[in-house]
């Protein structure tokens, strides 16, 4: 029985990268770094899926209001 790989970060990211460019099809992508098709499309989709989270402020964060403040608010109202 064969043990199952670990591929290091930066290869998932360097093949996704170019998965995502579509200069090559996964099958020769696949020949390429050796890794099945169906796993570079997963890393593809990982990357495509977590480039928005990337690519916001930090700063731009939806603050939490807490409790207490809502209910302060809510006696000055009425």
């Amino acid at each position: 029985m064969k043990k199952r790989k670990n591929h290091c970060p930066e290869l998932e990211a360097k093949v996704a990268f170019e998965a995502i460019r579509e200069e090559m099809t996964l099958a020769e992508l696949s020949k390429k770094y050796g890794v099945h098709p169906t796993q570079i499309w997963t890393w593809k989709r990982a990357a495509i899926e977590n480039m928005a989270t990337a690519s916001t402020c930090r700063g731009a964060t939806a603050e939490q209001v807490s409790a207490a403040d809502v209910d302060k608010l809510h006696s000055k109202i009425g």
